[in-house]
């Protein structure tokens, strides 16, 4: 068995190059190897690849050897999550079905989406199995078509070849239904169909504040939150995203539900200042802004958050509901919280924090891999 040494004790899954010791001359890139602490004693196991940027990915601390069968029941134990313990298939036809690290299996995120599976490979290792990884995900998740991405510059740096392996099927869309509301999803593009699943227990939330309120849904992408807020009997609804291709798609998801929504294509930064200095405001307001933060040393990122946080709660009625999302997972969940609450402060307003969520239960976090908790969400009363 091939073997890679660390220099250092650590339980987080992700082993940076300048923690590896010294590998065996017969760990190749994309091999499981036995993970050995300083002293040379068994410690765990992992996915090696040399060129990778993360190096290894640790699935196992356990001293007792394992093989490929360890992956075949990661996925058997994650789909009997979703689908005996959590019941997802009654609620909705969309859910994530593997969550990476989160469910020991490094490399690959995976959503249901009716009978087709979404998959995103980012490491060699993962796309190694693929081929083997699939026929399992069909039988557990009654899919029947896949759609696989890879980003191109992440295949680069990893090794991984342009032809061979598993391939996608011929897939343009589908449609699902999620608390009764129904969505289409894309994937004319590729596996980015811009239908987060990590959202649906909080659009079913927002919903639920929505009833004779007037509603701005801000960075609306595709329309989860506004359409969700239309049908549960909002006054009016606003939606604003800078991506023209998204607010199509969402203006095709509210008509396959006839919900009125205003959809306007727009930089939400540009937008907002000018309704603030139109005096608009509205009762109930959403921003749910792409990812942000790239990276550690990331403070342009912290500093888009701030400032669209300061604008956002300035078209907030008095009393009225503010909801607020990060999805950096390199921010954390009371640093987030302490810019949301600067901006308040900043605009003289004051927040009565009443819940804090963040993704459904499909998403689960891992108590060894913190920045598997990625998506924050405050709610808030703006006084």
């Amino acid at each position: 068995m091939p073997t890679v040494q660390i220099k250092n004790i650590t339980y987080h899954p992700s082993i940076w190059p300048k923690m590896i010791g010294e590998a065996s001359r017969d760990a190749k890139p994309g091999d499981l190897v036995q993970v050995l602490d300083k002293d040379g004693g068994a410690f765990g196991w992992g996915l090696w690849n040399p060129k990778s940027r993360m190096p290894l990915r640790i699935v196992s601390h356990s001293s007792e050897e394992i093989d490929e069968s360890f992956f075949d029941d990661a996925i058997r134990r994650a789909a009997s999550m979703r689908r005996e313990m959590l019941v997802l298939d009654e609620t909705t036809e969309a859910y994530r079905a593997i969550h990476g690290d989160a469910d020991f299996m490094p490399g690959i995120v995976a959503d249901k989406f009716a009978d087709v599976l979404s998959v995103e490979i980012t490491n060699l290792a993962a796309w190694q199995r693929l081929p083997r990884w699939i026929p399992i995900l069909h039988e557990c998740l009654d899919t029947q078509r896949v759609v696989i991405g890879i980003d191109s510059e992440l295949a680069r740096i990893e090794g991984m070849p342009r032809s061979g392996g598993a391939t996608s099927d011929n897939v343009r869309s589908v449609k699902i239904r999620e608390h009764g509301i129904r969505y289409e999803i894309d994937f004319s593009t590729g596996h980015k169909t811009g239908f987060f699943c990590d959202q649906r227990d909080n659009r079913k939330l927002f919903a639920s504040h929505a009833k004779d309120r007037s509603v701005l849904d801000l960075c609306c992408y595709t329309g989860g939150f506004s359409i969700s807020a239309a049908l549960a009997g909002a006054s009016e609804v606003t939606a604003v995203d800078l991506d023209e291709t998204a607010i199509e798609m969402a203006k095709r998801n509210a008509n396959l539900n006839s919900a009125r929504v205003k959809f306007t294509h727009a930089d939400a930064f540009t937008w907002i200042r000018t309704m603030i200095e139109n005096g608009r405001t509205w009762d109930l307001v959403i921003a749910d802004p792409p990812k942000f933060i790239h990276g550690r040393e990331d403070e342009t990122g912290i500093a888009k958050y701030a400032d669209l946080n300061k604008l956002a709660l300035q078209l907030v009625k008095p009393g009225g509901i503010f909801v607020t999302c990060s999805c950096s997972g390199q921010l954390g969940a009371d640093d987030f919280e302490r810019t949301v609450i600067a901006a308040a402060h900043r605009t003289n307003r004051r927040l009565q924090i009443i819940q804090r969520t963040g993704a459904g239960a499909d998403h689960p976090t891992l108590s060894n891999y913190p920045e598997s908790r990625y998506l924050k969400v405050i709610w808030s009363r703006v006084l």
